[in-house]
This record gives C-alpha cells, sequence and structure tokens, in this order.
C-alpha cells in the first residue's frame, strides 16, 4: 500500500460531481467532500443532470420538479450553498441511453451525453471565473467519462468508494468505462486497499485514502445528548431494564439481511430489537413487523440519528455479504463508535478494517454471541477509546490524504 503524506491545497478551484445530487435527502459522502474542500478553495458542485425517462417515471418527485424548472428557466441553475461554494443543476436534459446494447453504439451516444453535460459545466466555471481546476469525480464512470477531454482540468480525481458496477443499472456498461476511466485520469483514490488493488491493475498512480465521517455530529466529547421520545418511549416501557439492540439507516435486502435480523429478536427476546430508517417493501412485509421486540421507529433526518443511537446499548450493521457490501467502506460504523458504542456486524472482506474496533460475525448465529459478549464487555473507558479511534476518521483528514495524493502525482500544483 502506497505511503501518503497528507497535504495541503489552498486558494484553487475544484469542481465535484458524482452519482449523488446536492438534494439527496440523505446524508451524503460526496457533500460532505466539496464542504470540507470549500474550506480552504473555491468549489463548485456539480448535480446529476436529469434523462428524459426521469419524466416519466419520477414526475412527482420534488427533485425532478426542480429539475424541470431549471430547464424551463423558472429556478436558477446556480446558487450559492455556502461560502466558497456554489452548487450547479445544469439546464440540461440527457437522452436515456443505458438500455442500448452494441459497446460501440454506447459510447457515441454517450460522449453525446457527455458533451452536453460538461458545456453546461464549463459554462458555469466562466461565469465563476473558475481556472486551472482540480476535477474531482465520485465514483460516476459513465456520465464523467470524457470529462478529462472536455473539461481540460489541471488534474483529475476518480474516487472509487463504491462497488456500483455490481448495480444492474451500471453493470451493462460500467465495468469497462470505470477501466478506462482509470487509466486515463491523473490519478485513482479509493476508501479500501481492496479497491486499490484492483485500481492499479490500470493506473500506478492510485492511493488509499480511507473514508472520512462528521464525527462533530456523533461526538460524545464534545456534545451532551438527548434520547429521542420514541426510543425513550421504548426503553420506559421495559422501565430501562431490557437491552436495546440498535441499527441507523436504510432497510434495504440489497444490504442487509433480514434473516439475521429475525434470528436475534427470536433468540434474544429479552432484549429489544430497535430499527431506524425508511424500509424497502421486502422489509415492509416481513415477519419482523410482527415480533414484540422489534420496533420501526422509521426515517430520520439525519441530524436525528445521535439522538437515537445514544439510546442503544449495542449497535449492529447486519450486512448480508454479496459483491456490493463485501468491498464497501460501511460509513455507520464510524457513527457508531463516535457515540462510543460497541458495535457488532457482518465480516466482510472490509470490516477486517475495523478488527480491532468491533465484534466481528461471520453468520447470523454468531451474532448472538457477539452480541452477548459486547454487552458484558461495555465500559466508559471502551466508549472514550472508541470516539477517540473515529475521530481520527473526520472529513479534513480524508481531504488531506486526497491533498497528498493530488501533490505526489502533481508535486509542483
Amino acid at each position: 500500500m502506497m505511503t501518503i503524506p497528507t497535504g495541503e491545497i489552498r486558494n484553487r478551484d475544484i469542481v465535484v460531481f458524482g452519482l449523488q445530487s446536492w438534494d439527496i435527502a440523505i446524508g451524503s459522502t460526496v457533500k460532505n467532500i466539496a464542504k470540507e474542500f470549500s474550506r480552504h478553495n473555491r468549489v463548485l458542485f456539480v448535480n446529476f443532470p436529469m434523462y428524459r425517462s426521469d419524466l416519466v417515471r419520477a414526475t412527482q418527485d420534488p427533485r425532478i420538479q426542480s429539475r424541470r424548472r431549471v430547464i424551463e428557466g423558472t429556478e436558477p441553475d446556480l446558487f450559492q450553498a455556502e461560502e466558497n461554494l456554489w452548487v450547479h443543476t445544469p439546464a440540461v436534459l440527457l437522452e436515456s441511453i443505458n438500455w442500448i446494447r452494441p459497446t460501440w453504439l454506447f459510447q457515441i451516444f454517450n460522449k453525446i451525453n457527455n458533451r452536453i453535460y460538461a458545456r453546461a459545466i464549463q459554462h458555469c466555471l466562466d461565469r465563476l471565473g473558475f481556472k486551472d481546476i482540480i476535477l474531482f469525480n465520485d465514483n460516476s464512470m459513465l456520465l464523467g467519462y470524457h470529462f478529462n477531454e472536455l473539461l481540460h482540468p489541471r488534474v483529475s480525481v476518480y474516487l472509487l468508494r463504491d462497488n456500483v458496477i455490481a448495480l444492474p443499472y451500471h453493470r451493462r456498461h460500467g465495468a469497462y468505462l470505470q477501466t478506462q476511466i482509470i487509466k486515463n485520469w491523473d490519478l485513482a483514490c479509493c476508501n479500501s486497499e481492496n479497491f486499490s488493488e484492483y485500481c492499479r491493475q490500470f493506473n500506478p498512480q492510485v492511493f488509499t485514502v480511507g473514508q472520512g465521517c462528521d464525527v462533530s455530529l456523533y461526538d460524545i466529547s464534545s456534545k451532551n445528548f438527548t434520547m429521542a421520545d420514541d426510543l425513550k418511549a421504548v426503553r420506559d416501557a421495559s422501565e430501562g431494564k431490557r437491552p436495546v439492540i440498535g441499527y441507523t439507516g436504510a432497510l434495504t435486502t440489497v444490504r442487509l439481511g433480514i434473516d439475521i435480523l429475525e434470528h436475534i429478536a427470536e433468540q434474544m427476546p429479552d432484549c429489544d430489537l430497535v430499527l431506524v430508517g425508511p424500509e424497502d417493501e421486502k422489509f415492509k412485509a416481513s415477519k419482523l413487523h410482527h415480533m414484540p421486540n422489534v420496533f420501526f421507529l422509521g426515517p430520520k433526518k439525519p441530524e436525528q440519528l445521535p439522538e437515537y443511537i445514544i439510546g442503544f446499548d449495542v449497535t449492529i450493521n447486519p450486512q448480508v455479504i454479496n459483491i456490493i457490501t463485501n468491498y464497501n467502506y460501511p460509513l455507520k460504523i464510524d457513527e457508531y463508535l463516535a457515540m462510543g458504542k460497541p458495535v457488532v456486524a457482518t465480516k466482510t472482506v472490509f470490516m477486517d478494517y475495523f478488527k480491532d474496533w468491533a465484534y466481528l460475525a461471520e453468520d447470523k448465529e454468531a451474532y448472538i454471541p457477539r452480541i452477548r459478549q459486547a454487552l458484558a464487555e461495555d465500559s466508559p473507558e471502551k466508549a472514550l477509546a472508541r470516539n477517540a479511534h473515529a475521530k481520527t476518521h473526520t472529513w479534513e483528514n480524508f481531504c488531506k490524504k486526497v491533498y497528498g495524493a493530488i501533490l505526489t502525482v502533481k508535486p509542483q500544483f
């Protein structure tokens, strides 16, 4: 693994884009990166553009309605979100082309889409007076594939932090486009060594930078947290005598095992299982909703999550092991640790990174003894140690590693 000296880059112009938009309803890695970059640089965050198919499939989506107004000219395409940070929504409508199977034909239409998208971005850069940009691409290999040649950045950085090419939408064309974008861009940054090993097949300038976390939101060493009323009601019902095992985040079967949660609830009737987050259809139909010691508290805003985690005795991340979860950095582990909470999680390949800070379960049966052990071994001293470890994974430290990677490749930058 290449050792990265941390660095500082100041007073530069940075363009950040990816698969997530500024108005996403949940917390976002790329938004946090853009905010941290903007502390010492000017940053343009570019929203993902709208496809023609979006107009048909998601007409009631507020974000789609906003994009429509931008295209119609009744809503501005640029606003200043914070000091040194602007958000741009391209006033363009791209053609839906992912259904095209022949590679050569897809590449023709994808380049047309890229040109339209890049032209809107360049117009915005001209308005802001951005020059000699750092182009930072968060995992967008379809839209963004041609940006190195279209936007002419001083430095181009591809961030690989999620195995999105395993998802159905990106699987058809994303796999081969991602290899080429890694090869042709100046450097790749990855949040795990597993992704770095993959990238080094195509480019020697690859750096493992880990992941950031907004620990200021979860930092038990600097804040006194009040438990949420609905969670307090769960605890009060048992007069605080039943340990609470908790999870916060999207409840989706793509990433989580319903069977693991059912097993925990069945085998630990002396504990309450609290799940906080939006559910997919399979979760809504699961028998978890009929189990007396399982409580669904619904989706919450990111800033509300500490009010729930503070009331958990043990936190869990009951992932299924698949091509998506096995190599991805589970950001919620840092959030749990920053709150000082013991963590029990599925033993994925990447969770080896946290082996000294989490109890790892190989299968659903292993969850029960790991949770019992976590409950028995917890202490105020362990809570403070977990918090201190999580604070090494700040967005500031993450961005300093990105800066160090850029300066390693472009020492005169």
